[in-house]
């Protein structure tokens, strides 16, 4: 089983902003080949989250360094990890579904239907696993291994036709970057959470979304700006909720795909209980959301203070 971590990228605060974009991604990278073997099953469901979560923040790296780098010059390796990543979702909410969903619920719900569902998200499960080994085995997959360690070794960003204003970013110092990054995307949670509807399902996912890019990019500058790390533990909470509301719509998602033609009554009225168990779980969590709101308002901001 190969082992979790929360290691970040080896920034340093002397690199400028190429040589840290170049790091960041060179670190996802080796860390998605490293769980690469475990995401063929689901003996250990981390191997798909791991791998997918690996894409995802390839993927945020690009966006966040934006400034820098235009959409044009990363647009094409970003559709890459995009594609390559969405290949796994199928797998990853069925080992949610299935590990936290059903049980969580486990032997509580006075219905019946219970075992055939988890038998259909098996059934399900395994025929997603069959598509993350499609996709593994893939010539997609085999030339992005190929081709993007080249896009990094040459650091081929900067061979690109780029204005004087991106290259005198990327020859910038990553710290003074790092801040006014974390400033923006700070902001974009503010205006998405600050007086948010919480009744809104749409409202509350954009502030998921939000908190997410900030989450990634803060773990990205964990070594170049001190205490990033407790800031992140300060967004937790808030982000926990979030998930709970992403988990509930997609449980709705699961069981409408998977009960589309069935026809026992037992079964329906047990997807009913299930979905009606996780929300009731999330409203009582919302009842919370002022307390981790001002937590994460409150929580110190290490991009405002000067570095040392």
């Amino acid at each position: 089983m190969t082992k979790k971590t929360k290691t970040p990228a080896p920034l340093n605060p002397e690199q400028t902003v190429s040589e840290a974009f170049e790091a960041i991604l060179r670190h996802n990278f080796d860390y998605l080949l490293a769980w690469e073997q475990s995401a063929r099953s689901w003996d250990d469901i981390e191997g798909v989250h791991q791998t997918r979560v690996s894409f995802r923040r390839m993927r945020s790296a690009m966006s966040a360094f934006r400034a820098a780098i235009p959409r044009k010059v990363s647009k094409y390796w970003s559709s890459e990890l995009r594609s390559l990543a969405s290949q796994l979702g199928m797998a990853r909410d069925l080992d949610v579904f299935i590990d936290e969903g059903l049980g969580a619920v486990h032997g509580k719900l006075p219905l019946r239907g219970e075992e055939h569902i988890a038998a259909l998200a098996c059934q399900h499960r395994e025929l997603a696993y069959k598509n993350v080994n499609t996709m593994l085995d893939s010539d997609q997959y085999s030339n992005f291994k190929a081709e993007f360690p080249n896009w990094l070794d040459g650091k081929k960003w900067e061979q690109a036709d780029l204005k004087a204003k991106h290259r005198k970013i990327l020859s910038s110092n990553i710290v003074p970057f790092s801040r006014k990054l974390l400033d923006s995307l700070e902001r974009r949670v503010l205006e998405a959470g600050t007086h948010v509807n919480k009744e809104s399902a749409q409202e509350m996912h954009k502030l998921r979304i939000e908190c997410k890019k900030l989450r990634y990019a803060a773990e990205f500058f964990i070594p170049v700006l001190k205490g990033l790390d407790e800031f992140i533990q300060h967004m937790k909470r808030l982000q926990d909720l979030l998930g709970i509301l992403n988990d509930v719509s997609v449980m709705k998602h699961l069981l409408e795909m998977m009960l589309e033609n069935e026809n026992n009554h037992e079964v329906l009225e047990y997807a009913g209980g299930l979905v009606g168990w996780r929300t009731r779980q999330y409203y009582e969590m919302l009842g919370t959301f002022d307390d981790r709101w001002e937590e994460f308002i409150n929580a110190k901001h290490p991009w405002w203070r000067k570095h040392t």
